[in-house]
């Protein structure tokens, strides 16, 4: 089974994680320039806060993608 995926599919750079914006990409980047510095350095942290204040959906749908956007991973991942 192939998964076909849109534009309005998003993944994390770092983690692969599946995700849909809720917000524009300025107020989720102003969200996280707010954030205190010692969160900022996690990625969970990040990612769970953005999801936390609805700035984005997480889709808990097993599907990630590898750290050169290649949905599924890649042969090197």
């Amino acid at each position: 089974m192939t998964n076909q995926f849109t534009s309005d599919d998003h993944f994390a750079r770092h983690g692969g994680v599946h995700f849909s914006p809720n917000a524009s990409a300025e107020e989720i980047n102003q969200f996280v320039n707010e954030m205190p510095v010692d969160q900022r350095d996690s990625f969970y942290e990040v990612i769970k806060s953005l999801s936390d204040q609805g700035l984005i959906t997480l889709h808990n749908d097993g599907i990630l993608a590898d750290g050169e956007g290649q949905v599924g991973g890649s042969n090197d991942c």
